[in-house]
């Protein structure tokens, strides 16, 4: 069984809306799932180059897997197995799971060790893999999905949730505009402050400040990004090309104190079902 979440919060509601579910996985069926919900949407559906393990076993797994807790929505009026009413999924990475894994999972584009070093009595939380059905790509599964994340922060006293977001492609030129916007107006405060690796760093100033229209620039960024700076996020420096998932990738900090109040107040609203 992966993940380091104590009894108290396992397999316990996190978030509910409807028929659909949000919780901790509580299983190694569970977990193998979540792996086949996202080679579906990162390989099938999305193009991301996979293992012959990875194809062979139509999941997508990686060491970081036995060590993460996996947030999972169910759709319950599904006549299905449980472990078949999967239908979103974010993997969620603790510091102490980090240190059994030699590191947060971004470090492999991003430079992590100096926003640990300047900020050593903040508890940080890396989000990732974050994935949904294609027909559950709607306000209510996000909801779900977030409430749980939300139970997760309060419940482990996270300061800051971090970790890497995604363009699809592998043109950062592409999406010019909408990069050029993230580092001009949304960059990390300095204690914040990260940077991709020398070897990967991709710039993202691309198009000068009067030459971007706001409105547009934020319409044409990824949902879970545009997500993120609702809530309050802000963006590291420099972008980082991953060629096996086919993406642009940009890092995003969100320090809980930075969470804007109506969105603590949305999701705390039944905090005292969903937290012991």
């Amino acid at each position: 069984m992966s993940g380091l979440s104590p009894v108290g919060i396992a397999g316990r509601t996190l978030g509910r809306i409807g028929s659909l579910e949000a919780r901790l996985a509580c299983s190694e069926a569970e977990i193998e799932a979540a792996q086949e919900v996202r080679y579906r949407v990162f390989y099938e559906e999305l193009g991301a180059k996979a293992s012959r393990l990875q194809a062979a076993e139509r999941r997508d797994a990686d060491r970081f897997d036995a060590v993460c807790d996996h947030i999972l929505v169910f759709d319950h009026s599904l006549a299905a197995p449980e472990h078949e009413r999967i239908v979103g999924t974010y993997r969620v990475l603790t510091q102490e799971g980090a240190a059994l894994c030699g590191g947060f999972y971004s470090e492999d584009e991003f430079d992590l060790a100096g926003l640990i070093e300047r900020n050593p009595g903040k508890r940080f939380l890396e989000l990732g893999r974050s994935c949904v059905l294609p027909q559950y790509r709607s306000k209510r599964t996000i909801e779900a999905l977030w409430q749980a994340i939300w139970a997760y922060v309060l419940h482990h006293k996270i300061d800051v949730m971090a970790g890497c977001a995604s363009f699809h492609g592998t043109v950062p030129a592409a999406h010019s505009e909408a990069l050029s916007f993230l580092a001009q107006s949304f960059r990390t405060e300095p204690e914040f402050q990260v940077s991709a690796l020398p070897e990967r760093y991709r710039s993202m100033d691309l198009v000068p400040p009067e030459a971007i229209n706001a409105k547009a620039a934020f319409a044409r960024m990824p949902p879970l990004i545009k997500g993120y700076l609702r809530l309050g996020a802000r963006i590291g420096d420099g972008c980082v090309i991953d060629h096996d998932f086919e993406t642009v990738d940009v890092f995003v900090v969100l320090a809980v104190s930075d969470i804007r109040q109506r969105y603590i107040s949305y999701y705390t609203a039944d905090e005292g079902a969903y937290v012991a």
